[in-house]
């Protein structure tokens, strides 16, 4: 597309690409476990989300969490505690299986029966970029329709398609879509 930026920052202006900022502000709203999984508490909370039923079980063991019936009775019961690896694929199982599990309510309520959903654009941060360099970048607001694409890319992790999904939203700012490519921050409520 002709508006991606290719050297982003070589000016001194920061920011994060839009569609990570819409997967954090995603993520806020998914509602995680605030506990690390390091912590004992953290660990058994994420581990009774993965195994309080057959379908968890089964979700968690396609996102990734493949140890045994056995191992996971020794990690609730804490005889044993999970390894480095193991946390880090625990923390991964849950964040996609919530994902999965959140997704279809969050879609419903961004959505809105047709009505979309306000978003904030807040532009990207110039204030280290020499005063000649320096371009307006409003701040805009946007009303999204069509959160489909949006939230499935998210739910399935997938960086890319999310990336597409929101440059096909934003291209509804105008011709001036492609400055807000990099932004400080988008915000969004459900």
């Amino acid at each position: 597309m002709p508006e991606r930026n290719k050297q982003f920052g070589l000016y001194g202006a920061r920011g994060i690409k839009g569609h990570e900022a819409v997967a954090r502000r995603l993520d806020a709203l998914a509602g995680y476990i605030a506990t690390p999984v390091t912590a004992r508490r953290g660990l058994l909370a994420r581990l009774h989300y993965l195994t309080r039923t057959d379908h968890a079980r089964a979700a968690a063991r396609e996102a990734g969490l493949t140890v045994t019936d056995r191992t996971l009775r020794a990690w609730l019961h804490g005889t044993r505690s999970p390894s480095r690896a193991n946390l880090e694929r625990i923390e991964q199982a849950y964040r996609t299986v919530r994902r999965e599990n959140v997704a279809r309510y969050l879609l419903a309520r961004l959505n809105r029966e047709g009505r979309g959903t306000r978003v904030e654009i807040h532009p990207l941060n110039q204030s280290r970029v020499d005063r000649p360099r320096q371009r307006v970048v409003e701040f805009r607001t946007l009303n999204v329709r069509h959160w489909d694409r949006i939230v499935q890319a998210w739910a399935a992790g997938d960086d890319q398609e999310l990336d597409d999904a929101w440059v096909d939203q934003i291209v509804d700012l105008g011709s001036q879509w492609g400055q807000y490519e990099y932004v400080t921050n988008i915000g969004f409520a459900a």
